[in-house]
């Protein structure tokens, strides 16, 4: 009889089922994988037991990178938001390396050290399964962030803005390719950019492009030709030489700082396919593919004596200029500048697809139209 009564319970009040439980893990591991964020991942660690063992396996993480402190802030808090904020757009664009601040980490990834310096001190917490230490740590880097994760494939840090101060109004872009050394280099700048004005009348536009047809000669195609091989004098004006001489060695004394703190990353994290350290202004994006981390892997890098970077080779480089570029938009660039750059031993590529498809639109339009106009070939040393 009371067995009766228990079978009779069971069936008007059934246990409950988490239908969530029921999934297999290759599918948890897909949506882990569209997840992505660290912060997130480490969340999901503590929702359960099978989490905290499936997530360790992704193979898409993204690393955002909260503040980046330079070595000057050292005896500033780090938590401090103010100090944070105004080292990122005070500070020299490259005298120093960063040191990188998650904040808001969760369990089960607190234990974590600092790329230059580390200042911690212990907290007690409780742990899903034992698997992670918990230790607080004031700077985080993403080599300890990464260090439970033994499946990646592709990754992807983004700093919170460029390492380069520029002014407003003012264009860099930049986007390099590193095996253990630089394999090339596209820099795309301009002095200025102005946007089109939705508000311009059809009429208004008409008479500015019947203007600009009548003044070709002076920034369009015209221009190139009568410069009988010469750069344009506007390039050299009005510290035009010198702002691109610094476009271009800031640009790649930023990408191979970046490529020397990715080492550690590397050499752990052996299955990776891609590896791409950007930042959210867009300014540079650095990119590995599996090649180039093995051949860094094989190969240790060359650093530079001066600071914790790696050594940039001797390097051929080829130039584009143009002193005023309407894109097809209506976003115009005055001293719109490209520069494609290689080492001096590579064999040279006639194919120019890597200089063509180095920005995203509209920055990509302006590429093409500037590979259009004049070749200018420089040369620069090692450095």
């Amino acid at each position: 009889m009371e067995s009766f009564r228990s079978d009779l319970r069971g069936r008007i009040y059934p246990e409950p089922v988490d239908h969530f439980d029921r999934l297999p893990d290759s599918v948890l591991l897909l949506v882990f994988n569209k997840i992505g964020d660290v912060k997130a991942l480490g969340r999901c660690c503590l929702v359960s037991k099978r989490f905290n063992s499936l997530v360790p396996l992704v193979d898409t993480v993204i690393v955002r990178v909260d503040c980046v402190i330079s070595d000057d802030d050292s005896s500033s808090s780090p938590s401090s938001p103010s100090s944070s904020l105004t080292s990122d757009k005070s500070r020299h664009p490259i005298s120093s390396l960063f040191r990188l601040v998650f904040s808001g980490l969760l369990k089960p990834f607190q234990s974590i050290s600092q790329f230059i310096s580390i200042s911690s001190r212990s907290a007690a917490s409780d742990d899903v399964d034992g698997d992670f230490d918990h230790n607080f740590v004031t700077h985080h880097s993403p080599t300890q962030v990464l260090k439970n994760f033994n499946e990646i494939k592709f990754l992807r840090i983004e700093l919170p803005s460029g390492e380069l101060g520029i002014d407003d109004g003012v264009l860099l872009r930049w986007r390099a390719d590193f095996g253990s050394t630089l394999d090339n280099c596209v820099i795309l700048g301009a002095s200025s950019v102005i946007h089109s004005n939705n508000t311009v009348s059809n009429k208004d536009k008409q008479c500015r492009n019947g203007s600009e047809n009548e003044n070709n000669n002076n920034f369009g195609e015209g221009n190139v030709e009568m410069d009988n091989g010469s750069i344009p004098e506007s390039f050299y004006t009005n510290g035009g030489l010198k702002l691109r001489v610094v476009w271009t060695i800031s640009s790649l004394i930023a990408s191979s700082a970046r490529h020397y703190l990715l080492q550690p990353i590397i050499a752990e994290h052996k299955t990776l396919d891609s590896l791409v350290l950007t930042d959210g202004d867009g300014q540079g994006v650095l990119c590995m593919n599996r090649g180039q981390l093995e051949e860094l892997r094989v190969k240790p890098l060359s650093a530079s004596s001066a600071s914790k970077r790696t050594l940039v080779p001797a390097l051929n480089m080829r130039l584009w200029y143009a002193p005023h570029l309407e894109l097809p938009d209506g976003t115009v660039l005055k001293g719109a500048t490209l520069v494609a750059i290689r080492p001096s031993e590579q064999p040279k590529k006639e194919d120019g697809n890597w200089v063509a498809s180095a920005f995203e639109e509209p920055y990509g339009t302006a590429v093409r139209m500037l590979l259009k106009r004049r070749t200018y070939c420089l040369e620069m040393n090692s450095f």
